[in-house]
This record gives C-alpha cells, sequence and structure tokens, in this order.
C-alpha cells in the first residue's frame, strides 16, 4: 500500500513541479535603474529572458517614462510610436509573449542619448530541450497564463489532497 501511495505522490510532483519553478524579476539597469546614466545595451547583454519573467523599471517620476515601442519607433527614438506610456515610477512589465520587445524613455532626447532598450524574449517558462511525446492534459493547457501565486495556490491545494487521500 505504501508503494502506491508513493507512486501517487511522486506522479503528482512530475505534474506540478514545472508549475512552480519561479520567474525571474529583473530590474532594468540594476542600481542605476532607468536613467541617464545606464548602458542598457550592456545591461541585457548575456541576460536570458523568458515568458513569465518581469522587467522593473526604476526611475524618477516625471522626469522619465518607459515606453512600450515597436522596432521602427525605437530605432528612430520617436515617442510618438509608443503602443504603451507607463510612468509610475516603478513600472513592472510581465514578459508575456515570446519575441522582441522594445523600450525607450519618451521624455526630450533620453531616447538618444541612451535611455533605450531591446530585449529577446525566449519561449515558455520550462523550453523542453525536446518536443514533449503527448500534449499536456486540458487542466493544465493555460498554466503559464497564471500568476505566480495562483500556481502556489495551486501546489498547496495539489499537496493538500495528497494528505486528505492519504
Amino acid at each position: 500500500m505504501a508503494s502506491k501511495q508513493m507512486l501517487v505522490v511522486l506522479a503528482i510532483v512530475a505534474t506540478i513541479l514545472p508549475v512552480i519553478t519561479t520567474a525571474t524579476v529583473f530590474t532594468v539597469g540594476d542600481e542605476v535603474g532607468w536613467s541617464l546614466k545606464g548602458n542598457y545595451t550592456a545591461w541585457a547583454m548575456g541576460k536570458e529572458f523568458k515568458i513569465g519573467d518581469s522587467l522593473v523599471f526604476n526611475y524618477t517620476k516625471n522626469k522619465h517614462n518607459v515606453l512600450k515601442i515597436s522596432g521602427d519607433g525605437f530605432k528612430a527614438c520617436d515617442p510618438s510610436k509608443a503602443a504603451e506610456t507607463l510612468n509610475t515610477g516603478m513600472d513592472v512589465i510581465t514578459l508575456a509573449k515570446p519575441g522582441k520587445k522594445w523600450y525607450i524613455c519618451g521624455f526630450s532626447d533620453h531616447c538618444s542619448k541612451g535611455m533605450k532598450l531591446v530585449i529577446n524574449v525566449g519561449g515558455d517558462l520550462l523550453a523542453p530541450t525536446s518536443p514533449p511525446t503527448a500534449p499536456a492534459p486540458a487542466s493544465f493547457a493555460h498554466m503559464e497564463a497564471l500568476s505566480f501565486s495562483s500556481k502556489l495556490v495551486m501546489v498547496a491545494l495539489s499537496l493538500g489532497m495528497v494528505f486528505i487521500l492519504f
């Protein structure tokens, strides 16, 4: 009986382990934050950005902002091409889709002075080294869309069920 219980526990752990992998929170520019003092090309170099990771832009409100922008707008430092403007002074952007992402400061000539960042977001938080052999169960098909706290709640509930059943 104990071995059957152990198999059930191992099956549950194997199912939920990918869910609890933590995303990385990147503070853009580290100590200098989002400012004219940063070198954001150098900052991004060597970092691996994945779906679920977050970018935190810390800056002085009303002196800087963060514009989500297209590649063309980025190259031209053209704030009129912004898809979204963030201006709280502590903006958090969760990376939800793979591909290139461009950000600039829309104040004055800040972008042309280097306040711009381009990153490439890779695939899933847990990108498999080889394709999966079977599709994910329907109940876990949209797990990447859940927040980290939601994932922790699911793990806690799953573990609670194990203890209730055994």
